[in-house]
């Protein structure tokens, strides 16, 4: 999983629905969806999460905005946002509103985010979070730096006990649940 498979970025693929239910009240799109006043009100959205510098906020009443200003550049420093960013997602939630996560084309930075709130607020490992992401958007690919600050922030949470730690699975060389 994560980088390095099959990008899906091909020029002859048909455009994803603009947006996917992730979780209950968690939707991960595109930029697209933010635009769309009656998707975000039939979804409930009361929050939106802007993973860009350059993409228009929602234009639907009562929806706020939440913006990450990364480009979808390896380099990017995301690991910075992902706590408060998350604590604000998990604050509209349990307000009884839902979360729309989107960038550009809703596949990489947003697919980051949308990952580690599932790991921060859903008790998640990495690999289980971000499959429930794919899952929900086959699209989705976090970019390489991404998906290594994804590992550090799983790392990060172990550490503070609020996800089990795992042991290394000798036979595939992949981490397994204590």
């Amino acid at each position: 999983m994560g980088p390095g498979g099959a990008d899906g970025r091909g020029s002859a693929e048909a455009l994803p629905p603009p947006f996917a239910r992730v979780a209950p009240a968690l939707f991960l799109g595109s930029a697209r969806a933010a635009g769309d006043t009656e998707l975000l009100t039939r979804a409930g959205v009361t929050l939106c999460v802007n993973v860009s510098r350059q993409q228009a906020g929602p234009r639907a009443p009562g929806v706020a905005q939440l913006r990450v200003p990364v480009f979808d550049d390896p380099a990017e420093d995301l690991f910075v946002h992902l706590e408060p960013t998350c604590a604000a997602m998990e604050a509209a939630v349990r307000a009884g509103g839902a979360c729309l996560v989107y960038c550009k084309n809703g596949r990489s930075r947003s697919a980051a985010v949308c990952t580690a709130y599932l790991m921060r607020h859903r008790g998640l490992n990495l690999e289980r979070a971000f499959q429930t992401v794919k899952n929900a958007r086959p699209v989705a690919e976090p970019n390489p730096g991404f998906w290594s600050q994804l590992q550090k922030y799983e790392q990060t949470l172990q550490a503070q006990g609020r996800l089990p730690r795992e042991l290394a699975d000798p036979s595939s060389g992949r981490p397994r649940p204590q």
